[in-house]
Order: C-alpha cells, then sequence, then structure tokens
C-alpha cells in the first residue's frame, strides 16, 4: 500500500514594508508598520503598532480615556506594564508576556496607561477588523498573563509562543475569534529554521522584530514586515544571529472599510452614527 503525502505550497513572499515612526494616544512614541500611506490596512487587519523604549519620556504618557467601535484591539506585551480600563467596568495590569483582546463591539472607552516610570516598556498592538454582523456586538476584554498562553519547544532552537489560532500541535490561548486567527511568537535560534503551517486562504504576514530571517528565498530584516501570497506553509531560517517574528493571519472579511479614527464601520452613515453616539455618552 503506498501512503499519499499532502502536497504543501510555500508561501511566497509578496511585498516587504517598513514602518513608519509616528505618535499616537498622549505622544507614545512607535512603530506604523500597518496603517500608515504604505500599507493602510491589509484584510481584516487595520494597524500594527510597535513600541518599545528605555526613555519614559517615549511612553509615560500613555493612551488616556479614547472610544473605538466596529472592531478589536489586541495588545501584547514583551516588556513592561500598563494598566487597562474601560466605562465597561474592566480593570487590569498588562504585564510582560501578557496578552489584552478587546473587542469593542457597539462601543467602549478605554484608557492604557504604564505603571511604571523608569524601564523598558516593548510590546506590539494590533488592529483586526470586525464583520458587518458582529460590528454592533457586546463588548468584550480578554486579559490573559504570560503563564496561560502556551509556548512549547517545537524543533530543537525552535519555541513558540500562540496568542490564538492552532500551530505546531498547539492551540492558542486566545478563542471565538470572528476572523478565526492565528498569532504566534516564534523564536529561532541562530541557523535553526522550521517549516511554518498556516491556513490557506488567509491573510498572512510575518514581522521580524529582532535579528533578520529569510522567509523562503527572501531574506527579511529587523523592523520589516513580509505580506505573503498564496499557500499554506512558510519555510523560515534565522540568520547569524537567533530571530524573533511576529506571525499572524486571519479569514479575510471581503467587506466595505469605512474608517475615521477610533471608529471602523462599513458605511460612511455608521462612522457619522458612532460620533454622535460617542457625543452623547452613548458608547
Amino acid at each position: 500500500m503506498v501512503t499519499k503525502t499532502a502536497i504543501r505550497t510555500a508561501r511566497p513572499v509578496a511585498r516587504l514594508v517598513r514602518g513608519q515612526p509616528t505618535s499616537d494616544g498622549a505622544g507614545v512614541k512607535l512603530n506604523r508598520v500597518i496603517g500608515g500611506p504604505a500599507l493602510p490596512q491589509i484584510d481584516p487587519f487595520l494597524l500594527l503598532d510597535e513600541f518599545g523604549s528605555d526613555d519614559p519620556d517615549a511612553y509615560i504618557a500613555g493612551f488616556p480615556d479614547h472610544p473605538h467601535r466596529g472592531f478589536e484591539t489586541v495588545t501584547y506585551m514583551l516588556e513592561g506594564r500598563m494598566r487597562h480600563r474601560d466605562n465597561k467596568g474592566h480593570e487590569g495590569v498588562l504585564e510582560s508576556g501578557g496578552v489584552q483582546w478587546m473587542t469593542a463591539g457597539r462601543g467602549i472607552v478605554h484608557s492604557e496607561m504604564p505603571e511604571q516610570s523608569s524601564g523598558r516598556m516593548r510590546g506590539f498592538q494590533l488592529w483586526v477588523n470586525l464583520p458587518a454582523r458582529d460590528k454592533m456586538r457586546t463588548p468584550r476584554y480578554q486579559e490573559l498573563a504570560a503563564d496561560r498562553i502556551p509556548s512549547a519547544t517545537l524543533t530543537p532552537g525552535v519555541k513558540a509562543t500562540v496568542i490564538a489560532g492552532r500551530f505546531g500541535g498547539i492551540d492558542g490561548a486566545v478563542g471565538e475569534i470572528a476572523v478565526d486567527p492565528l498569532y504566534v511568537d516564534l523564536r529561532l535560534e541562530a541557523g535553526r529554521s522550521f517549516d511554518a503551517d498556516l491556513p490557506e486562504g488567509h491573510t498572512a504576514f510575518a514581522y521580524v522584530f529582532e535579528g533578520e530571517a529569510k522567509l523562503g528565498s527572501q531574506t527579511v530584516k529587523q523592523g520589516t514586515l513580509a505580506l505573503l501570497g498564496d499557500g499554506d506553509s512558510l519555510p523560515i531560517e534565522a540568520g547569524a544571529a537567533a530571530a524573533a517574528l511576529l506571525l499572524i493571519a486571519g479569514r479575510p472579511l471581503a467587506e466595505p472599510v469605512a474608517r475615521y479614527g477610533p471608529f471602523v464601520m462599513n458605511t460612511r452613515a455608521e462612522i457619522e452614527q458612532a460620533f454622535a453616539d460617542y457625543q452623547a455618552g452613548r458608547l
């Protein structure tokens, strides 16, 4: 009896994008990778910011009260402490290695403020769109400490922390998300390689935030996002130094996007209604 081997299709690197320095909130300095002129969005992802500094002046002002409607925010803290408060009664401190997955739905007003005045603060915030049917759903807040997020050595010298989705036989910590996302922090020691499975048909990208990595035949340097083409796998190899990257994928929504500031809906009229509701205190 002959056993058939499934044919795997490696995703090519379709495009490389460097982030742009900017500031947000009350002046927090960050690197905007998705959401700027070079890459306004990639369905279903609306924004990816990387923040990281040893200088308290770059982050101490934080993100005072601000509203959201129609999408989800995902904050992954590599180093530091950030306190979340919102008008739905949720409060918690996000610490090193922790994740906050907030579904704004029909509306939420929250703040994210540093709980430190010295030391390094470093992490990422990703915005994930919601389908039209879920944009006015009840807001939800999920906060997970580092010890609740599964990590494992997949092969010698290759470690994965799985925030969402299934990767390397590991189920991620966050579930029940509309776009069926994959969100992985993947670390490779120098010269190590790994062939990563990716959901076929999902929009996918890799963001290298330490070292450099070869994705298929393309070398991707630190601070660069690689937008991936179609396929179901991605060969990854670290360079002469260790590499760390975010591997993120999500099911595209293929719906109209109306976006202004902190609101993401499907039509201009819905955006105008969001502003009216915020000004009237209905979020």
